[in-house]
């Protein structure tokens, strides 16, 4: 990775992908973390100030004003973290309903009356880099360690714990009870891979959950009726957008209304779908241009590359809609 540090950070710093899997054979040579259910953001700390980057690259440092002090808080000149925004909703764990309502936001003064109302914390997991040294060819359990070292203690800012020479078996339990989204296992000796998807980092999920690109929408009926009764969704394959089947449950009717206008503006007369969507959820549907990604949870795929049970849980202001593939 370049030493040069530009106003956004280091140069071409972007967040390590894990991979889906399963537990380790065996927990020797693994650290275990908690899954955390929020907006993945790298944070670029220099003399007092923080700058916050989703996994896009977007800055979206104004939309959570309450973590401005965690640079200062650190105690150090330059570090760059790697974390979660989440949102604790109700309960002491976080919850990504809550966080939706503190997304897509475009003004400063809309940020600072909802940071009142949902205030939001940042989950630092990783850090890459200290004080004009970059840390990313070190080994995990040494950024770790370095992190832990930092003053991450703040109300809206911590470093949660990794759990190392744990058994990841008891970890994913603990997870499960409070009904976290599943847990991280990380190789000890593993290094930081910036933008890669890596063998090194796991994620072991309790629930099924997916990514997908939302291609259009069906009418609603009864009480649904003059708005959006299912999304239709997919996601990419190497011929396209891959038509996955719709999305009918997991609504409010403040969500049903925040969608709506969202894609009214996207609004095509044609399917963005590369392949076949079946009669009866082609008919009557709404076509729009595939530039929103929502998270949705479920129980299976089926033979045919359609989700069963799917449920809607959120938009994801940080994901590319060209990046959003099947997770195996």
């Amino acid at each position: 990775m370049t030493s040069k540090w530009n106003q956004a950070g280091p140069d071409g710093l972007r967040p390590m992908l894990a991979t889906a899997g399963t537990l380790p054979a065996r927990d020797e040579g693994w650290a275990y973390e908690m899954k955390w259910d929020g907006i993945r953001a790298l944070a670029f700390a220099r003399d007092g100030a923080v700058r916050l980057l989703s996994r896009t690259g977007r800055d979206v440092s104004f939309v959570y004003p309450e973590l401005a002090g965690m640079a200062a808080a650190m105690g150090v000149a330059q570090a760059v973290l790697d974390g979660e925004i989440v949102a604790f909703g109700d309960s002491d764990w976080p919850e990504f309903e809550a966080l939706q309502q503190r997304m897509n936001i475009s003004s400063a003064a809309q940020a600072r009356v909802l940071a009142a109302q949902v205030p939001v914390s940042y989950l630092a997991f990783d850090l890459l880099w200290l004080d004009g040294e970059p840390l990313v060819d070190r080994p995990y359990a040494e950024r770790r360690r370095l992190l832990d070292g930092l003053s991450l203690h703040g109300g809206n800012w911590q470093a949660p714990p990794a759990f190392i020479g744990a058994v990841g078996a008891n970890v994913q339990a603990v997870s499960r009870e409070h009904r976290l989204e599943g847990i991280m296992a990380k190789r000890l000796q593993s290094r930081y891979e910036p933008g890669r998807r890596s063998q090194s980092w796991l994620k072991i999920k309790n629930l099924r959950r997916q990514e997908v690109v939302i291609g259009g929408w069906k009418p609603g009926e009864g009480g649904r009726a003059g708005g959006i009764g299912s999304l239709l969704v997919g996601v990419q394959e190497a011929g396209g957008l891959a038509y996955s089947g719709h999305v009918g449950t997991g609504f409010t009717q403040q969500t049903l209304r925040m969608l709506a206008g969202k894609l009214a503006p996207l609004r095509r007369d044609t399917s963005p779908f590369a392949t076949a969507v079946p009669a009866q959820d082609a008919r009557f549907a709404r076509w729009v241009e595939p530039a929103l990604v929502a998270e949705i949870a479920f129980s299976d795929w089926t033979r045919s590359g359609r989700l069963r049970a799917p449920s809607y849980k959120g938009l994801r202001d940080d994901k590319d809609p060209a990046e959003v593939i099947r997770e195996q």
